[in-house]
Parts: structure tokens; sequence; C-alpha cells
């Protein structure tokens, strides 16, 4: 099933629902996680992507899994990437006898 809609940035989530919510500025909580302030306007600002070194630190700061922020960034940077890809230039190899692909 493919979505028409791009899936919200997970810095737009980290502002909104983390910073904002919690009335803490980009300066604190780049401190706090021991990051360059640019890096996190950056991100905030949804121009860079989050890290898995940054996914275990925001996970360590606001209480929820490193796998919940990694998988914003997944599902926000493959949903732009099946919109990039020409599929129609990829040669197709078929698969190996014996082996079953995972679905």
């Amino acid at each position: 099933m493919t979505r028409n809609l791009p899936p919200v940035h997970p810095g737009e989530i980290l502002r909104e629902d983390y910073i904002k919510e919690r009335h803490l500025t980009v300066t604190e909580v780049a401190k706090g996680l021991g990051v360059a302030r640019a890096n996190l306007s950056a991100i905030v600002n949804e121009r860079a992507g989050i890290s898995p070194e940054l996914a275990v630190k925001l996970s360590e700061a606001f209480g929820n899994t490193a796998q919940f922020w990694v998988n914003l960034q997944k599902n926000y940077e493959l949903w732009h990437a099946e919109r990039k890809v020409n599929r129609s230039a990829v040669q197709h190899f078929g698969q190996a006898s014996g082996l079953q692909a995972v679905p």
C-alpha cells in the first residue's frame, strides 16, 4: 500500500511533541544531549536526520525507545526514496535456488 502523503519529518515530531510540549529550548536540549546546538537545530528545522547515536540519546532523555526515533527517520527516508528511484531502470536478478524472499 503506497501512501501519497509523506510521513512527518522526525525533526518536526521532536520540535513539536518533545521540545515545545515541555517548554524547552533547542539550546537546552542540545546541551542536555551533549550535541552541538547547530546540529540539533538542523534536525528540528528538518534539514538533517536523526542518527542512531542521537536516537539513543533522545530515548534516554525523553523516556521512549531508540527504535522509535530510528523508525521515524527510516520511514521518512524510505518514503522519499520510493519516489526518487526509477525502478524500471533496475536490473532484475531473480531468486537464487533454495532461497525464499523475505516478505
